[in-house]
C-alpha cells in the first residue's frame, strides 16, 4: 500500500491510499472537520466510483473497525485446524430414525454419536440450545457440532441407518 499526505491550502489535508490492486481511497479531511471519502477502483482514474461524507464519529469508528477494535480476524492456519477438528451441521430427522418421538436426553445422541444437539428448526419454529426434555420429531432438522465422524454417525442415527 502507498500512502500519501498533501496539505490543502485554505481547505485542511488530502490522504491517499494506493493499494496493491491498483486501487485507491482518498479521504480529505477538512479544517472545519467535515471528512469526504472518495473510492477510485482505477487509481489513474480522474472520477470516483464512489464518495461519501463522514461525520468525525463516522471517521472515529471506521477507523476503529479497520483496526479490529470488535472482531479480530483469526489466523488462517488456526482456522483450518479447528475446522478439520469441530464441524458444524444439519441434519433431517426421518420418521423411521429410532430417535424420532424421544426427547434429546431419552435418545443419548451425545453418549451413542459424541455429537452435540446446538439447535433444532421445527417449522417456522427455532430452538437454540433445545433443553434435554424436548422431543425429536421427524421433520425436525438438527443442527449438531462435534467431529466430523460423530456427525455422520448422527446422521447415519436420524436417517434411520444405524
Amino acid at each position: 500500500m502507498n500512502i500519501s499526505i498533501s496539505k490543502l491550502p485554505g481547505i485542511g489535508q488530502k490522504i491517499s491510499l494506493k493499494t496493491g490492486e491498483d486501487s485507491m481511497l482518498v479521504l480529505i479531511v477538512h479544517h472545519t472537520g467535515k471528512r469526504e471519502l472518495y473510492f477510485f477502483d482505477d487509481a489513474d482514474s480522474e472520477e470516483a466510483d464512489f464518495a461519501m461524507d463522514l461525520t468525525s464519529d463516522e471517521t472515529r469508528e471506521l477507523g476503529a473497525q479497520l483496526l479490529g477494535a470488535t472482531y479480530q480476524p483469526v489466523d488462517a492456519d488456526k482456522l483450518k485446524v479447528f475446522q478439520n477438528q469441530i464441524v458444524i451441521d444439519w441434519v433431517e430427522l426421518l420418521e423411521k430414525s429410532s430417535l424420532a418421538y424421544k426427547t434429546i436426553e431419552e435418545s443419548e445422541v451425545r453418549n451413542k454419536t459424541g455429537a452435540t444437539i446446538i439447535g433444532i428448526v421445527k417449522g417456522d419454529e427455532t430452538i437454540a440450545i433445545p433443553e434435554a426434555d424436548t422431543k425429536l420429531q421427524p421433520g425436525d432438522v438438527i443442527m449438531t457440532i462435534g467431529k466430523q465422524d460423530q456427525i455422520d454417525t448422527l446422521s447415519d442415527l436420524c436417517k434411520g441407518e444405524e
